[in-house]
């Protein structure tokens, strides 16, 4: 599976909205798996939206076919889009699926990770964060994902920020400590976002 995390800034609120219903139309596209998004809560008016596609081959055949058409709903309604992809490796909890509905939350972590410490990342990822988010209250489903350049996406959704809040606070240095979590990386960015439904394909 695929997994395609974009996000902007937005400078023209409702027409970003109206643009972004447009993309019900990915319904129909071969490969097409589901797609989430929202609101930034740390960032005002940063937009997040993360897309999900059986394999690379049928995301390239809709960029090639489709993709400007859909996205021509949205054009001047925002800036500086970036986007990257992320091929699946493994689930945080079992049985990930792209669905949105019964999550409040998304948090999305990206990693960049020193070369010689890319198994040992990886490795930890598996024993030390994932059955701790598994284990924590309000924690519904998430995605270990991987692109070129030793760069991970850690995807997490939660049924709401006060649950995915109550983890962080209680555990996450220790984690951090455990995991060797500041050996690994080279650099971290990420973001809570707040699910917007009207934004779920």
């Amino acid at each position: 599976m695929l997994v395609k995390w974009s996000r902007c800034t937005v400078v023209d609120r409702r027409g970003f909205e109206r643009g972004q219903r447009k993309w019900a139309g990915l319904l129909g596209e071969p490969g097409f798996r589901g797609q989430g998004g929202g609101w930034s809560r740390g960032r005002p008016g940063v937009a997040h939206t993360f897309t999900f596609w059986e394999s690379r081959p049928f995301y390239d055949s809709f960029m090639a076919r489709s993709h400007d058409r859909l996205a021509a709903a949205q054009s001047g309604t925002y800036s500086g889009l970036r986007t990257k992809l992320f091929e699946y490796r493994f689930d945080v909890k079992t049985g990930f699926e792209p669905r949105f509905t019964d999550a409040d939350v998304v948090r999305v972590a990206h990693s960049r990770v020193r070369a010689e410490r890319v198994e040992h990342f990886a490795l930890m990822q598996e024993k030390v964060w994932n059955p701790a988010m598994a284990g924590s209250p309000g924690m519904v489903r998430g995605l270990f994902g991987e692109a070129p350049g030793h760069e991970f996406l850690v995807l997490s959704m939660w049924r709401a920020a006060a649950e995915h809040g109550k983890y962080r606070t209680e555990r996450v240095e220790r984690l951090a400590l455990r995991a060797q979590f500041a050996a690994d990386v080279a650099g971290l960015t990420g973001a809570v976002v707040d699910l917007e439904a009207g934004w779920t394909v």
